[in-house]
């Protein structure tokens, strides 16, 4: 074997080399954009049915209701979102009409966790004579669950996920409407 064909060999060699690492730097950055990148998880109101319904009109306009709300949390991490106690509440014009507790949990990897739970709401007020008038009891929720997201068992990042949603309840079919979360 001449020296220039062992030249030629080691030359080669190195190309090769020099393209795995490269190849190996690309795949790692890829992992770490895509995968690791931690996001906070979507919390959402997805469904709500009365279970009761009451209101008078006297001296005082009032409402009582009981109802049951599907709550979700997504998760759209490559690792467990492990998430602590935590309040939603639902509001009148700005007032708290009730609340519900989202018990401690964990949402997994790239998953949605549901819960239901029923909740009763109360509310006097000058203005829901108007709104009762109208036919039409506008609602929202307001609600934030604060917890960690677990890569790899190692990497733990704290995240919160908020909810902001607004409905109405027609008050002659008993049915919510226009339920919008962002």
């Amino acid at each position: 074997m001449s020296t220039g064909e062992g030249r030629r060999s080691s030359k080669k060699c190195l190309a090769y080399v020099a393209a795995f690492v490269v190849f190996q730097t690309a795949i790692i950055l890829l992992f770490v954009l895509i995968v690791m990148k931690v996001r906070s998880p979507k919390v959402r109101i997805n469904a709500m049915e009365f279970e009761s319904f009451s209101s008078t009109t006297n001296n005082s306009t009032s409402f009582n209701m009981s109802m049951l709300a599907q709550v979700t949390i997504k998760n759209n991490n490559f690792g467990d979102f492990k998430y602590e106690n935590s309040t939603l509440s639902f509001l009148y014009n700005g007032i708290k009409v009730g609340e519900a507790v989202v018990p401690r949990g964990r949402a997994g990897a790239r998953k949605t966790k549901k819960f239901n739970f029923s909740v009763d709401l109360s509310g006097i007020r000058d203005r829901v004579g108007n709104d009762m008038n109208s036919g039409v009891l506008r609602l929202s929720s307001r609600g934030k669950v604060s917890g960690k997201v677990h890569l790899i068992k190692v990497i733990k990042r704290n995240k919160s996920g908020e909810m902001k949603c607004d409905w109405s309840i027609n008050l002659a079919t008993r049915q919510f409407e226009d339920l919008k979360c962002i």
